[in-house]
């Protein structure tokens, strides 16, 4: 047994090198919309919450109507927004980003919506500049998690790195 364990390290460990530079690219779902519904009334519910923020808030910039989809209390875990739904809505609208017309359809590159009790994760297309081939991209995967209470987000994580805004 000891030597088929060394055997399938040394294999896995042989292959390291190429798989580092390999990579599927990461796609978003054909149907989105179909990703923020569910066969339980509840996790629809809490799954349309997520889906009006993205498509309502972040994309259309209608941040006049957070109060519909966060509660006051909002807890923000990402580095560079305070928690409190008046400190995030501050922070989108001082980025300069001016309402639009709310879109018909979601154009967030989703993968997949999960829903699970009172949790709801979206998984994103995140395409980033290469670090080691200059002017060339790659894609990986943007996860945002909430937390529902009452119909309304009341928490969310990410993997957000503390930035710099520019001025």
């Amino acid at each position: 047994m000891p030597k088929l364990v060394a055997t399938f390290f040394a294999l896995v460990l042989g292959a390291l090198p190429a798989a580092s530079q390999a990579q599927e690219a990461v796609v978003p779902a054909s149907n989105v919309e179909a990703l923020f519904t569910d066969k339980n009334p509840k996790l629809r519910a809490n799954k349309q919450v997520i889906y009006h923020i993205m498509k309502d808030l972040l994309e259309a910039g209608h941040w006049d109507k957070a109060s519909l989809y966060l509660t006051e209390r909002y807890i923000q875990h990402n580095p560079n927004v305070a928690s409190g739904r008046a400190n995030v809505v501050s922070f989108f609208q001082g980025m300069g980003i001016k309402p639009k017309p709310v879109p018909a359809r979601l154009s967030a590159p989703v993968v997949q919506v999960i829903a699970q009790g009172d949790i709801v994760t979206v998984a994103l297309v995140s395409t980033l500049p290469h670090p080691k081939q200059p002017g060339r991209t790659y894609t990986t995967t943007w996860f945002d998690m909430f937390r529902i209470r009452n119909g309304k987000a009341d928490e969310h994580w990410d993997s957000a790195p503390i930035f710099v805004m520019p001025n």
